[in-house]
């Protein structure tokens, strides 16, 4: 099957891959770089302790309230397009204790094969940096702690045990942290990946396995007949024929789908990051400092901190304020952090973002060969492989790992 693959993040490059495993031709079209978006940019951790969809019972009113702090972990600006304010309404729907515990375990059964795919990535050949050093949730007050331990029976459902940790025992899990962070949940399971050398393995691949990957090529239209589209049109008006197309774009996603008629409301939730190459604090396990909202994953020879989600922007352009908000988390956090050196240009990228905080996948009612896989917000890395192998199951008509009920919670369609 001829397949035309729009996006070339890591969800649009494992897609590309599942597809052309199982004997697609498959060309993969970016509009600009592979994997130099928020697939370069992430907290570069598989992050299934971390699974929690964005909306959560306060979390926009906690938004709100930190709208006049300009370094907040979570900010919303106030002024907004009419859309935006449609989505954050429509996502303030969804911050309640049942939705959030259903998106959960929805999140869970989409990662729960993460560690033994990227495994089999890496047993086909793809060259890329992996370790297996846990994560270590680190909280400053009992109040989060306690607030975070109300979703564990989820995670304990789905086999993530967390180690509870209080006073010394959190600093003898991790020695870099200083005595304000008291309490801690240390999941053994959860891994950290350098982003950059698995896009890299992924292209790798797909070229060995016939693939074509086309950078600096946008979609201008596609070309229909009756609910089916035969080809795809691109920016240099190279008409290129297929019999299906998956669309992984990220972000613009709800753009491209909007030429069809599909109204998918995918909107950007602006992430930050910033490495330390040498690392300024030598960590045992990767982190998330809670309280903050920072993640600290220790990688080869450099340290990444990120973090931050911003509603409302719409560039990627680096806020030096909020840049400096995790910084200050990490002086905090490590009692030998100082002055590092080695600190590289930040980043700053677009995540896509869903009402519900649930990733986009399946095929569309208004196209019969049109599918999408996108919308996975702050958990890309994460949930990229197993939705690559679900969709390419969808697509070839394979038995699905989710049964009909989450297919329908994850479907375009939804909206």
């Amino acid at each position: 099957m001829k397949t035309v693959v729009v996006g070339g993040g890591v969800v649009g490059l494992t897609t590309a891959y599942e597809l052309a495993s199982a004997g697609c031709e498959v060309i993969v079209l970016e509009a600009a770089k592979c994997g130099a978006a928020a697939s370069h940019g992430n907290a570069a951790k598989i992050a299934i302790a971390e699974s929690n969809p964005v909306p959560a019972p306060g979390v926009l009113l906690q938004g709100i309230k930190w709208m006049l702090k300009p370094d907040s972990p979570l900010s919303i600006r106030p002024s907004l397009a009419p859309g935006y304010l449609r989505f954050l309404l429509r996502m303030a729907l969804h911050c309640n204790a049942r939705d959030f515990e259903t998106g959960l375990d929805l999140h869970l059964r989409l990662g729960a094969d993460a560690n033994e795919l990227f495994d089999d990535y890496q047993r086909s050949g793809m060259d890329f940096e992996m370790h297996s050093r846990g994560v270590l949730l680190a909280f400053e007050t009992g109040e989060r702690f306690d607030e975070h331990c109300e979703s564990l029976a989820v995670f304990e459902s789905a086999g993530h045990i967390a180690e509870h940790l209080h006073g010394d025992a959190v600093q003898a899990a991790e020695p870099a942290l200083s005595d304000r962070l008291k309490h801690g949940l240390f999941f053994p399971g959860d891994r950290q990946v350098e982003p950059d050398s698995l896009n890299g393995a992924l292209l790798a691949k797909l070229d060995e396995l016939g693939a074509t990957v086309r950078e600096g090529v946008s979609v201008n239209r596609f070309v229909r007949s009756g609910d089916t589209v035969t080809a795809v049109v691109t920016d240099d008006a190279e008409v290129l024929p297929t019999e299906a197309v998956v669309v992984a774009a990220g972000v613009p996603t709800g753009e491209l789908l909007a030429q069809l008629g599909q109204k998918l409301p995918i909107y950007s939730g602006k992430g930050y990051s910033v490495d330390y190459s040498p690392p300024p604090v030598e960590l045992r396990t990767s982190l998330t400092l809670e309280d903050a909202r920072v993640a600290a994953t220790p990688l080869n020879g450099m340290l990444r901190l990120a973090g931050t989600m911003e509603f409302g922007s719409r560039d990627d352009r680096v806020n030096e304020v909020r840049v400096e908000g995790i910084r200050r988390a990490a002086r905090e956090a490590f009692h030998s952090w100082g002055e590092p050196e080695g600190e590289r240009e930040a980043w700053a990228g677009s995540r896509p973002m869903t009402p519900d905080g649930l990733p986009v996948i399946g095929g569309l009612d208004i196209a019969c060969n049109v599918y999408v896989n996108s919308g996975h917000s702050m958990l890309g890395l994460t949930l990229a492989p197993g939705s690559a192998r679900l969709l390419t199951d969808i697509m070839l008509d394979r038995e699905p790992s989710l049964g009909p009920e989450l297919l329908a919670r994850v479907s375009p369609n939804r909206f």
